[in-house]
């Protein structure tokens, strides 16, 4: 996984309380004064604390396009790893 991936996942995990509490506070007053309070904290934290800015990415090749969730590789290395009997219970399709 490249470093700078590593590293947003480091800043969603510290902000994550944090921005879910703003969040509710900005979904749910009644006091206006208190969203735009809660708002303009909620644009203080980082922009990488934002779980939508992290990318599952290959974990052979960092690849970040073509992921497989099922087992956490790109579709070329599944496809070789496949082919090559590497994935335990994968095998070629045929009927």
């Amino acid at each position: 996984m490249k470093a700078r991936e590593v590293k947003r996942a480091k800043l969603v995990a510290r902000y994550a309380e944090k921005r879910a509490a703003l969040k509710k506070i900005i979904a749910s007053s009644n006091d206006p004064a208190e969203a735009y309070e809660a708002a303009r904290k909620l644009q203080a934290i980082p922009k990488n604390a934002n779980p939508i800015r992290l990318h599952n990415r290959c974990k052979i090749t960092g690849r970040p396009k073509g992921y497989m969730r099922q087992f956490g590789l790109s579709r070329i290395q599944f496809r070789e790893m496949a082919s090559q009997g590497l994935i335990p219970g994968v095998k070629k399709a045929s009927w």
